[in-house]
């Protein structure tokens, strides 16, 4: 009889082994692998064996290969036609990164720091979709009363006693008025809508002329008169007016559906009855299978419950948006299969002390890849940003040195950034680099070029780079501005407000091409921009723009820091110390000796001046 036996399984990678290490042979993570007692079981006897020929044909390899005939496989051209709509999700930035809507059928993976929102998204998609379609939240980590509250807070009209708002009818019941003119037209409609009336409304003083007859039921009425039976007949209108309103909410009620359970095959079966066009996972670490012994969220956990989750969604053709748990490095907690299992991953990430989210594509089977979406937290949820470059610029009416503006393009949106540099004297031997939003081992190579190619002596200088808004600059087109930014904190010069500066910087001093380039060009015109610094060779059509084609990074930085202090802002004042080019000298010798001789003067003295 077979026994136990223990294996260990790396938490990063999955990678499985019979003892334990501690460090993973595999991905070399220290501290990664756990134990696992996998429990005795006999031998599949479905499973096929390589070493008998039951399920070949028989003769082995002797047959005739043009005398195959398949027997599950089939032609592409066996596959009907048949047109996917995509459906919207409500919100036009998240249809973007999803490549134009949700395609009906596939797995979504939505990964995010704790407390970035990832929740409250999928909740206000699946409210939005709830209006023509069955939703069935799965909630691992709340309560319903704890999604209740939450969806108090951010939507309305959630089904299965989720959210329940009093009926528009009951208002306009309470607060029924009657004017008088009616009253004095229509006798018989005076007494259908007395009841709903308070005693007396008008005043004694106010009361019309045939309200103060006897039959008047708003007037006290002799002991022998008994109009009682009228009132209670007219009493039961409000009540009637009550039931048709709840039935008429319950006709429009969006159709969501929530389930807080952990349990897997208890989820599958409520999938497969209920059969949701969408369904929410949160979260996947939290779901286990009952017939695995390792702990929810551990590697064969997230890998059988993902694959399993899978196989109900492709055949009974339903939305899955799955949340998964990020580790301290910031990846997707759980097996790296996870990933590759699903059709789209979304990070969903952002500054936690700033209000605007960004939601991002890392792979998309329907769609581009790094695309982003811009929403903003607001007090009943997340919102979402028409035009991102808004936040991400500052105001060009104020004029700062050691600024530039460059246009960075995420997939296919182009998106205006502001760069801010700040070089300053080393407190300390060693200088500090420092980024936020820009690559530390890119400014490094900036600095660089910056020395040996332009002669800017940065080697005993702090320099501190970040962009606007916090937003992650990562692409090589922001090269050319972010070197423009620190030659200009530098120089404590200002760089124009109304022009982009476009180009990636090779290490021997180059201006490359970069693409996308009309794209970006579009966005800076639209915003209003008159100037732009691009590589040479790219030849953009006419937008409005000045544009300016440079092939070094020198050529560059002279024609975006003018010799005096940018005289033709009038709010800049200029000073001699910081004016040493004469108006138009653009030589280049001249502007190299130009850095040497200021550092000389500002940096070998005992007390430094910018």
């Amino acid at each position: 009889m077979p026994k136990q036996r223990t294996q260990y399984i790396c938490d990063e990678c999955g990678a499985e082994f019979p003892q334990w290490f501690g460090k993973c042979p595999a991905c070399d993570t220290y501290g990664s692998l756990t134990e696992q007692v996998v429990p005795a079981s006999s031998s599949n006897p479905s499973r096929p064996s390589l070493s008998g020929n039951s399920w070949m044909r028989e003769g082995g390899g002797d047959h005739n290969k043009s005398e195959g005939q398949p027997r599950s496989s089939f032609k592409l051209s066996q596959i009907a036609e048949q047109s996917i709509a995509r459906c919207s999700s409500g919100y036009g930035e998240m249809d973007r990164v999803l490549g134009g809507g949700i395609v009906p059928g596939s797995l979504v993976l939505i990964g995010g720091e704790p407390g970035i929102g990832k929740s409250t998204l999928l909740l206000q998609v699946a409210s939005n979709l709830a209006l023509d379609h069955r939703i069935l939240y799965v909630s691992g980590e709340e309560s319903g009363l704890q999604v209740k509250l939450r969806a108090q807070r951010l939507i309305s009209g959630v089904d299965n006693g989720v959210l329940e708002e009093e009926p528009p009818q009951l208002a306009a019941i309470a607060d029924e008025t009657v004017d008088i003119e009616q009253f004095n037209s229509n006798d018989e409609e005076m007494l259908s809508l007395s009841a709903g009336l308070p005693q007396n409304p008008f005043g004694p003083e106010l009361t019309p002329e045939f309200l103060r007859e006897n039959d008047n039921p708003l007037v006290e009425q002799p002991e022998e008169t008994e109009p009682v039976e009228e009132t209670q007949a007219t009493l039961e209108t409000p009540s009637e007016g009550l039931q048709q309103a709840k039935t008429a909410q319950s006709q429009e009620e969006p159709r969501f559906y929530l389930l807080p359970e952990t349990d897997l095959e208890e989820i599958l079966r409520e999938l497969e009855s209920l059969k949701p066009y969408l369904a929410v996972i949160d979260s996947i670490q939290t779901i286990y299978f009952p017939s695995l012994t390792s702990a929810p969220g551990s590697v064969a956990q997230v890998r059988e419950c993902t694959s399993a989750l899978m196989q109900v969604a492709k055949r009974e053709n339903i939305t899955l948006f799955i949340v998964g748990h990020v580790t301290k490095e910031g990846g997707i907690a759980g097996p790296r299969v996870l990933e590759h299992l699903v059709d789209t991953v979304l990070f969903f990430e952002g500054d936690r002390f700033a209000s605007h989210r960004l939601l991002r594509s890392m792979k998309n089977r329907f769609g581009a890849t790094h695309e982003i979406g811009v929403f903003e937290m607001v007090a009943n949820g997340l919102k979402e940003v028409a035009n991102p470059s808004e936040l991400f610029i500052g105001s060009r009416e104020e004029f700062s040195s050691g600024s530039s503006t460059i246009v960075a393009c995420e997939g296919t949106r182009p998106i205006v950034v502001e760069l801010q540099a700040l070089v300053s004297p080393a407190s300390f031997g060693s200088p500090r680099r420092a980024t936020t939003g820009i690559d530390s081992n890119r400014l490094v190579q900036i600095l660089a070029v910056l020395e040996k190619r332009v002669g800017v002596p940065l080697s005993k200088l702090d320099t501190y780079v970040s962009s606007v808004g916090g937003l992650n600059v990562s692409e090589p087109a922001a090269d050319l501005g972010v070197a423009i930014a620190v030659v200009a904190s530098f120089r404590d010069r200002i760089v124009d407000p109304h022009t982009v500066i476009i180009g990636e910087v090779g290490l021997g001093g180059q201006v490359r091409p970069v693409s996308q380039l009309e794209l970006r060009l579009r966005e800076a015109a639209k915003l209003g921009f008159k100037r732009a610094i691009v590589p040479h060779g790219q030849n953009p059509p006419d937008l409005g723009l000045e544009v300016i084609s440079v092939s070094k990074v020198l050529d560059a930085i002279i024609e975006a820091i003018p010799g005096p202090v940018n005289q033709a802002f009038d709010e800049t004042p200029s000073s001699p110390e910081s004016s040493t080019l004469l108006p138009g000298e653009t030589n280049v010798d001249n502007f190299v000796n130009e850095f040497d001789d200021d550092f000389d003067d500002d940096f070998d003295s005992e007390n430094p001046v910018f």
